[in-house]
């Protein structure tokens, strides 16, 4: 069992923190704008602005595309949606070869999770982003040395708001699910860690499908991820 000195959360041990990944440790909007709109013109749809595409995100590709569909008054079938899931896989997956993606961790986001990591918490990222698409960026914005496992959306059977996701990171980490932490921006992320049994802050600068953060019922709302390790006492 881990626990790392001094880590503690509201007066219980802690062992482990498990972050949400688009909206709270990356700002990743563009990029999937870019690449949504790109699929939406294939299937002769208009483009969405990105303050429209950051309120369809949170609950994996195929809810984004049909929400993308449906705000252009479109019902897909199983089939278009199918092909479409892969467009949009194609052309995320191009961006960084044709050097356009430009996302970047949040403030604070590197820097909190390299003391975590360094005090000897035990880090993951759970995400809905698939899991290809979560390794590369955290490799390439630097953070991959700070987190221990990465959870995407096809890792398990399951995805946020289910709670099997959490689950598995946390066997994975070899730790209890009550000695962990959730960090998220999102409904999914708090309805995944009550089921789970974790406590859960939230940014309140994240993708939370248009709600208001304060209304996600999460146990505390951070505005900068510098207050985790304070939080926490490991600063």
């Amino acid at each position: 069992m881990h626990n790392p000195k001094g880590a503690h959360w509201r007066g219980q041990r802690l062992a482990a923190v498990l972050f949400d990944l688009d909206g709270t440790l990356l700002d990743t909007v563009a990029d999937i704008a870019l690449a949504l709109n790109r699929t939406m013109a294939e299937y002769d749809c208009k483009p969405l602005a990105e303050d429209e595409v950051r309120r369809m995100i949170g609950r994996g590709s195929a809810v984004l595309i049909e929400r993308a569909a449906a705000s252009q008054g479109r019902t897909l079938g199983a089939l278009t949606q199918a092909e479409m899931i892969e467009r949009f896989f194609h052309y995320y997956g191009r961006l960084e070869e044709f050097n356009e993606d430009s996302a970047q961790p949040y403030a604070g986001a590197a820097e909190s999770l390299r003391i975590l990591h360094e005090a000897g918490l035990r880090t993951a990222v759970v995400t809905n982003k698939q899991h290809r698409f979560a390794g590369a960026l955290l490799r390439r914005l630097g953070l991959a040395d700070w987190v221990d496992v990465v959870v995407g959306g096809d890792t398990c059977a399951r995805r946020k708001p289910d709670p099997e996701p959490l689950f598995f990171a946390c066997e994975s980490l070899q730790v209890q699910p009550s000695e962990s932490l959730m960090v998220g921006d999102s409904a999914n992320d708090v309805q995944a860690a009550r089921a789970a049994g974790i406590p859960v802050v939230c940014v309140s600068y994240g993708y939370n499908e248009g709600r208001d953060p304060r209304t996600l019922g999460c146990d505390l709302l951070l505005d900068s991820l510098t207050e985790l390790p304070v939080l926490l006492q490991v600063s």
